[in-house]
């Protein structure tokens, strides 16, 4: 709740609480034209004239209209629905039927988890049980857990509210679209009010991964490998409501990856990467071992693993050097 005044605009604020009006005109607050706006940013928009003038406390106000949301939600008995803020799975059975090697994780929000094991092993089944918050009804008889307890079943049944979103390792575009036009219509699926401020910062965050930039006029069918997959994590972090990232493969998709994870994180998602990749593995907090169809054990990452990362983040940076030299047409040479 602490954050909502500069999460949301005030208007979306208003139809969440449409209590607030009152707020605003008992404290003859004038909202009209800056709907679009979070109030923090309504707040901030005085300048220092006016706030001398008018005797306004801004740190105050926002106090106080947080304090007044909390008394109408309780008086009201308004349920505020909190997210998610972790995913449990509780143990089930591999494909011969023996009991899996654990009997429950529990994944954060803002968490990485590595799902490594052999191809064919079983972690789109993983996948599949997460999306579809099973319940003892799926081959591995796993059941999952939302923040605990056993989910709503608009989890597994509403096409709005998926928990899982999946960024694949081939993303290929066949609509006839520029970036800004398919950013739109995302945007406008999900009945964002400040589209194009939102627009803006996909394209802006995406860039920060591409190797290559690119602009919002950019047909996506041009758009190569790496850019493509930079312009889905972007749109997944910002935009997308899905609190589940499945990222397959990240290694191989032609850009910043520690960059592309941070992203992920700081939008408080929780991800989950399948890889084959060493410093990815070690840069999850746990990892997930798949055989025979089931997780055979959940190994945290150690202390002397992590002194192993920094270590391969040195050779990491090397390569990525004589990738960027080649890209170049530069030779590569070995520096004693």
């Amino acid at each position: 709740m602490n954050n909502i005044l500069s999460k949301i605009s005030i208007k979306e604020l208003q139809q969440k609480y449409p209590f607030v009006i009152n707020y605003f005109a008992n404290n003859k607050l004038d909202i009209q034209g800056y709907e679009d706006m979070t109030f923090e940013e309504y707040l901030n928009h005085f300048t220092e004239e006016e706030v001398e003038e008018w005797a306004i406390d801004t740190k105050k106000l926002a106090e106080d209209l947080l304090e007044y949301i909390n008394q109408m939600v309780k008086f009201l008995g308004i349920k505020e629905d909190k997210g998610i803020e972790s995913l449990t799975i509780l143990a089930g059975k591999d494909k011969s039927g023996i009991k899996e090697g654990f009997e429950k994780i529990t994944i954060n929000k803002s968490e990485i988890v590595s799902i490594v094991g052999p191809t064919g092993s079983g972690k789109s089944r993983l996948l599949a049980d997460i999306e579809w918050a099973a319940h003892r009804d799926t081959p591995t008889g796993r059941t999952i857990l939302i923040n605990g307890e056993i989910p709503d079943k608009k989890w597994r049944f509403s096409s709005n509210n998926r928990l899982v979103a999946q960024l694949s390792q081939n993303m290929n575009f066949v609509m006839d679209l520029t970036v800004h036009e398919f950013l739109e219509l995302h945007a406008q699926s999900r009945m964002i009010e400040n589209e194009e401020k939102i627009i803006k910062e996909i394209i802006e965050a995406a860039n920060n991964l591409a190797g290559e930039k690119f602009n919002l006029d950019t047909p996506i069918t041009s758009l190569s490998g790496g850019q493509s997959r930079a312009l889905m994590i972007a749109d997944t972090a910002i935009l997308s409501s899905s609190p589940i990232v499945l990222i397959d493969e990240i290694e191989n998709a032609g850009i910043d990856r520690k960059k592309a994870l941070n992203l992920l994180i700081n939008s408080d998602k929780i991800v989950l990467m399948a890889t084959h990749d060493p410093t990815l593995a070690l840069i999850a907090d746990r990892r997930i071992v798949i055989k025979n169809g089931g997780i055979a054990k959940v190994i945290e990452t150690s202390e002397e693993e992590k002194e192993v990362l920094v270590e391969l983040e040195k050779m990491d940076r090397i390569i990525q050097n004589m990738r960027n030299n080649l890209r170049e047409g530069l030779t590569i040479s070995i520096k004693r």
